[in-house]
């Protein structure tokens, strides 16, 4: 599959979760950073409009990534959305871009020549990085709480 059709089978994945969770789901015209914007009218506190701003990150099998160009987005959410090859087995993390930085301080890799130039991908994340992306892993109970919510920060 080429790499739009990933990408398109990521989102319409990602959409479908969000709209489970009792979100509705914006797509921006023009991809400037931001692939989907999620939002709900009323808060589970009530009354107050929430939306927050998806970047998707679509892979086949795995693929983790972290750069730099994110930081200019408030409130960014990070979904790395895994398995697609198989959509029985596939996977969603949600994680802030700090969330993300600080998972690439813990693996060294903001210490690379790759993220000198603003970005680090692995297709290969190991016992490690599984690790420390386990608290991220959203399912139905748990994505409402982690778009609304604040993302937690890596230890």
């Amino acid at each position: 599959m080429d790499s739009k059709l990933v990408e398109l089978i990521g989102r319409n994945y990602l959409t479908a979760e969000l709209l489970k969770a009792g979100f509705e789901v914006a797509t921006p015209v023009r991809d400037r950073g931001i692939d989907l914007i999620a939002y709900a009218d009323l808060d589970l506190k009530g009354g107050s409009f929430q939306a927050r701003p998806i970047q998707l990150k679509a892979a086949l099998d795995r693929a983790f990534s972290i750069d730099r160009k994110y930081a200019k987005f408030p409130d960014l959410l990070l979904a790395y959305v895994w398995g697609l090859r198989d959509l029985t087995s596939s996977q969603c993390y949600l994680l802030s871009h700090q969330d993300s930085i600080a998972i690439g301080d813990a693996m060294g890799w903001t210490q690379t020549a790759s993220w000198k130039k603003g970005h680090y991908v692995t297709t290969r994340p190991g016992k490690t990085l599984l690790g420390l992306l386990a608290p991220f892993r959203v399912t139905g109970g748990t994505l409402r709480a982690r778009v609304i919510g604040r993302t937690a920060v890596v230890q």
